[in-house]
């Protein structure tokens, strides 16, 4: 049995039409995997969904089975008024075409952030989907692309662009990242914002603390399924790497993410909880659909 949301479909999107009532406030929703739905200030913005069983579909029957472990929480279809969209690299739980193009149709002047080395790809994957026909690609300055200390304003967001290390700290050949995490300020109506930092898939790597405690980040949104090379996939933060890297880059708020999608490469919250609390890292462990709200 797949482990059930706390909340899905009508219920979800009348919670996200809800939080509209308190638009001063930074409301996000966790929709598995390293999928996360931000709003404030009436303004909506996705970083890196996940919302099909592409990866299930594509390797059932071969020896790397994604067996799946937690509901859809919505059909990205559903997802309507999204400003922004974002991918943080070219694996497929972070761009997934069965995702993205249902989104872009019930969206289409939504903008797409990526990293600026990966555009060729991105749109290769888009438009060789069967579900592209139909669908107009929206300009030549679409996606937008960043690399590391580049930022943009898009709509009402400020991105920052900040490396990954997905495992290595990969370049093309103009030295642009090919994986990134990304900085997201917005107004909280008080003269002052909410910042977000979403990581990506990301090792712990030299300078990474330097790179992100001046942004003094309000909620960090990091994953913790760890690096295990019998997986046969690239690795990220464990628990106690997640818990530790949230503290000593002076996030208010530490929340994991990468793990309860699939059988071979997730881990134990718990195990991550543990760790926040030896090192003193405040944290929330997020269940599917449920929305957590920050006031400033």
């Amino acid at each position: 049995m797949l482990k059930p949301a706390f909340q899905k479909d009508d219920s979800l999107l009348a919670d996200i039409e809800a939080a509209r009532g308190e638009p001063d406030m930074l409301h996000i929703w966790w929709l598995g995997q390293s999928g996360f739905l931000v709003q404030c200030q009436g303004k909506q913005l996705l970083f890196d969904p996940y919302l099909s069983d592409s990866l299930s579909c594509k390797y059932a029957g071969t020896d790397k089975p994604h067996v799946r472990l937690s509901e859809r929480v919505i059909d990205s279809a559903r997802l309507a008024n999204i400003d922004v969209v974002t991918s943080s690299h070219n694996h497929t739980d972070h761009l997934d075409a069965e995702t993205l193009l249902p989104l872009l149709a019930t969206n289409p002047d939504i903008d797409f952030v990526i990293p600026e080395a990966n555009r060729a790809f991105v749109a290769d994957r888009l438009r060789a989907s069967p579900i592209w026909p139909g669908l107009e690609w929206p300009g030549a300055d679409w996606p937008i692309g960043l690399t590391n200390g580049m930022s943009v304003l898009v709509d009402g967001w400020l991105i920052h662009g900040v490396p990954a290390a997905h495992n290595e700290l990969e370049v093309d050949e103009l030295g642009q990242n090919k994986f990134m995490g990304f900085v997201v300020e917005i107004a909280s109506g008080d003269n002052e914002s909410y910042k977000i930092y979403h990581s990506g898939d990301t090792l712990w790597y030299d300078g990474i603390v330097d790179i992100l405690r001046p942004f003094d980040i309000d909620v960090a949104l990091l994953p913790i399924n760890g690096n295990k090379p019998e997986r046969r996939v690239a690795g990220n933060l464990n628990p106690d790497e997640a818990a530790r890297l949230g503290r000593d880059i002076g996030a208010k708020l530490t929340i994991p993410h990468h793990y309860d999608l699939f059988e071979f490469n997730t881990a134990d919250p718990a195990d991550f909880a543990r760790a926040c609390e030896a090192y003193g890292t405040s944290y929330h462990i997020m269940q599917l659909g449920e929305r957590v709200s920050i006031r400033r």
